[in-house]
């Protein structure tokens, strides 16, 4: 009886030691699980940097955009600026787009219905800002410069086709009659200033003339049968 108890005893070591080699075991599956997951961690972590390279790059490129915004405010601003002087121009002139046009057809004797192919253009010419006015009629196209400080026309430059004269109206003009036509169109010039001269062209006759007048040199043909002014030019000068 007593040799079977020590035989028991000596299964129950032999199960205990069993049981320890195999929580052992377990034990050190555990510790290679949590060092594997360790590595995982680990690689996570290496791979975290490139993700915040993106953020990085994008607020590189925003210098970039912002720029190009800039750049595509610019050409308004530009244009907004522009308008700006011209307005100043316009309103410490007194002279806009409108009035310049109303004085050109006023000066040429052309009704604004028979203008056509308009255009109005701020310029400067001997230092001085104008209007550059052109348009076109069916019997002659017109240029005018007119200054924006005051209205004054200091250039000008048309001609009539003569085929057109008679039916443009008007009234018989003699020498003195056209003297006092050219003086008037030249801003109010002393009559005896013109310089005139009378040619004839196949039986029609024509006056030829000249006037310096307040800085402008004025040349001119003016028909006899119609008083109209058919050849016109305005040429600023040096004062004489």
């Amino acid at each position: 009886m007593k040799m079977k108890r020590k035989k028991t005893k000596t299964q129950i070591a032999a199960c205990a030691a069993a049981i320890g080699l195999a929580l052992a075991g377990c034990g050190g599956a555990g510790g290679q699980q949590e060092a594997a997951l360790s590595q995982d961690v680990q690689p996570a972590g290496e791979e975290a940097a490139p993700v915040q390279d993106t953020p990085v790059s994008q607020e590189g490129t925003e210098p970039e955009q912002n720029t190009q915004a800039a750049g595509e405010q610019a050409l308004p601003a530009e244009e907004n600026q522009a308008s700006g002087e011209q307005a100043a121009a316009e309103t410490a002139g007194g002279t806009d787009r409108d009035g310049a046009f109303a004085l050109a057809l006023e000066n040429a004797g052309v009704p604004e219905e028979d203008a056509h192919n308009v255009k109005v253009e701020q310029d400067r010419e001997h230092d001085i800002s104008i209007w550059q006015v052109e348009f076109e009629t069916d019997y002659g196209d017109y240029d005018y410069e007119i200054s924006i400080e005051d209205g004054r026309i200091i250039g000008a430059d048309y001609e009539v086709d003569e085929e057109w004269l008679d039916s443009l109206g008007g009234a018989p003009a003699d020498e003195e009659k056209a003297k006092s036509i050219a003086a008037e169109k030249a801003g109010g010039a002393p009559a005896e200033e013109v310089q005139i001269r009378q040619e004839s062209d196949d039986g029609r006759i024509r006056f030829e003339g000249e006037l310096y007048w307040n800085g402008i040199k004025y040349e001119f043909e003016l028909d006899a049968q119609t008083g109209i002014i058919f050849d016109w030019n305005a040429d600023m000068r040096e004062e004489r």
